[in-house]
């Protein structure tokens, strides 16, 4: 039974006029949502993740005891119910998707990211990246994983954001969903192979320390494949000395961020 979950979906419908009018939003049938306000099932992790994106809560948050999420709740700005007409930035975003939409279909998939951490200045940051299309947008998490000790537990951060094929160019924008308190942009220049091996670009954001420093570092996207073993990537991921042997050297050339004494610009490697 699933009692906290079916209170706090109730909780969270209570905002809105009815709940056939969040099953129109969300694009769920009425009688399906009906089974988990019972309490007697739960959503598939698709349908989780469409209800957690609407209501704009994390899946672990749906799932809390129904006292300690109404607190959580509580603490938040209230749910905004959305009039009939769309917002600017919503008009802004399906005039960009439509305008790639097509190119972008070939690069979804799992990715390695590699770049110059900002945090830990002289080593390399591995990181795991999925992109997917969902409804008519795509959008992707980063899963970052830092150990700067070895006898320290891992530190996650997870960026959520949207992708955007912009003539000859790749687009990405997230914001870290965990304590949003930063946003990045990296764009990258696509492959003209019809095997995608690895995407070279750039990418600008704040580091995760006290410095906050606004800084632009070279990365690399290196193509994993449809599907993965998502817990073996993650155990690759994180920071890496400049002469691991793990990371390939190319990889390690593609980082670095060297300027010529010819150049005006920091510019992405070919």
């Amino acid at each position: 039974m699933y009692q906290d979950l079916s209170s706090n979906l109730k909780l969270l419908c209570s905002y809105y006029d009815s709940i056939a009018d969040v099953c129109r939003r969300v694009n769920l049938n009425r009688t399906q949502f009906n089974r988990y306000l019972s309490g007697r099932y739960k959503p598939s992790p698709k349908t989780m993740r469409k209800l957690c994106d609407f209501f704009g809560v994390e899946e672990y948050e749906l799932l809390l005891p129904t006292t300690q999420f109404e607190r959580l709740i509580q603490v938040r700005p209230k749910v905004q119910v959305a009039s009939g007409l769309p917002r600017i930035e919503d008009r802004h975003l399906e005039v960009l998707s439509n305008a790639g939409s097509l190119q972008m279909e070939k690069y979804l998939g799992y990715y390695f990211e590699y770049y110059m951490s900002m945090a830990c200045p002289g080593k390399i940051l591995r990181n795991l990246i999925c992109i997917e299309k969902r409804e008519e947008g795509f959008y992707y998490q980063r899963t970052e994983r830092l150990k700067e000790h070895p006898e320290e537990p891992a530190f996650h951060s997870k960026y959520l954001g949207v992708a955007l094929f912009l003539t000859d160019r790749i687009f990405m924008m997230d914001y870290e969903a965990l304590a949003t308190n930063e946003i990045t942009e990296t764009i990258l220049t696509p492959s003209y192979k019809n095997r995608i091996t690895r995407l070279n670009g750039l990418r600008i954001g704040v580091p995760a320390n006290g410095m906050r420093t606004p800084s632009c570092a070279r990365v690399v996207m290196e193509y994993l494949g449809l599907q993965v073993d998502i817990r073996k990537a993650l155990g690759l991921c994180g920071l890496y000395e400049l002469q691991d042997d793990a990371i390939d050297e190319s990889i390690k050339l593609a980082v670095r961020n060297s300027m010529s004494g010819a150049e005006w610009h920091f510019t992405a490697l070919a």
